[in-house]
């Protein structure tokens, strides 16, 4: 039996990843701050206390050594270089980037995209070798570069690979884009707005495809890049109608060509100016890669997931994280009034 270590084993995707792992017949050791365990983990996954900010501790949980490190939280260069440390005691290393990452051909990324005319434009569908932002620590996206750039230069020593993930979708998301319709669906709206005629499409990425994804990795260690993503990439209104269909309700799109028509209305989590579509041909050519999922297939258990999360709470207590990330995500004032405006 081989041992595997999993940082932010507590998080969305760490879950996954362990129940992943340790289905396959890996041992198990589930790192978190809080040091809890999952319902469904089976018995033998050991949990472990640890927070990783901390070198010693990390470094204690890896103990004498372990076949490969799945780290669900690096987040920076100083995260990287805390991993390749550890070379010597792990065999390889699993770590969760970002599609953020990606720069189009005219230098137009995520971190430009609040910019006139900033959405980046990439190819579809977008491969890993396409362009990324410059590494550094001014943004979300320039850290992750920069977390790719260390490991990707440390492969001799640590061989790793490195998932890019999509928009996450499943349950325990402390952000999870579907709020933006079962919030409405709950209050009773049966209208929405949509901008860019609903058509956006941000490739969301299934936590058990990606739990798929590092258990293929962990299996064939590598230095190596690749998108994870699902199999398929629906436009925003067909997401719209999927969250529709397991709540049991129907409601009416407003379809706005363009950008959002004001502040606040039509602009959901996945609204984008223009597609962020990824290939997953290297995942299948590189580890034999295939989805165990498509979007639609974990939708129940999500809604199910933020409704308990939302009983009897206010969303932005519920979900503060999603409020600071995206404001006023359910602003029905606003709404109404355009939709008023609109009429007249």
């Amino acid at each position: 039996m081989t041992r595997a270590v999993v940082i932010g084993a507590t998080g969305q995707i760490g879950r996954a990843a362990v129940s992943a792992l340790a289905r396959d017949g890996w041992e198990v050791d589930a790192v978190s701050r809080g040091g809890g365990r999952d319902a469904r983990w089976p018995e033998n996954v050991r949990v472990v206390r640890a927070d990783r900010e901390d070198d010693a501790a990390l470094s204690a949980a890896v103990g004498e050594g372990c076949d490969v490190l799945v780290d669900t939280v690096a987040f920076d260069a100083g995260h990287a270089r805390q991993l390749v440390a550890l070379a010597g005691r792990a065999g390889s290393a699993v770590v969760v980037s970002s599609v953020s990452v990606y720069e189009d051909d005219r230098g137009r990324n995520f971190d430009t995209q609040a910019e006139p005319g900033g959405f980046p434009h990439y190819p579809v569908p977008l491969p890993e070798s396409q362009r990324t932002v410059e590494p550094g620590d001014s943004s979300y996206s320039t850290r992750k570069a920069a977390l790719e750039r260390e490991l990707l230069a440390a492969g001799d020593r640590l061989p790793a690979t490195l998932l890019r993930a999509g928009a996450v979708h499943g349950p325990h998301c402390r952000t999870p884009r579907e709020l933006y319709f079962v919030g409405r669906n709950l209050d009773g709206r049966r209208r929405r707005v949509l901008a860019y005629g609903g058509a956006s499409r941000f490739h969301p990425a299934g936590v058990h495809n990606i739990a798929e994804l590092v258990r293929l990795a962990a299996s064939r260690p590598g230095t190596r890049v690749l998108n994870a993503v699902d199999p398929d990439a629906p436009t925003v209104a067909e997401i719209a109608r999927a969250v529709d269909a397991v709540m049991g309700v129907e409601t009416e799109d407003v379809l706005v060509d363009g950008p959002p028509p004001a502040d606040t209305v039509g602009d959901t989590p996945w609204s984008v100016a223009a597609p962020v579509v990824c290939d997953m041909g290297e995942a299948e050519r590189q580890l034999g890669y295939r989805p165990v999922g498509r979007y639609a297939d974990g939708l129940a258990e999500t809604v199910a997931f933020i409704e308990e999360r939302l009983a009897g709470r206010d969303w932005r207590e519920a979900y503060p994280k999603m409020f600071q990330a995206y404001g006023d995500l359910l602003d029905y004032a606003a709404e109404d009034a355009w939709l008023a405006a609109r009429r007249d």
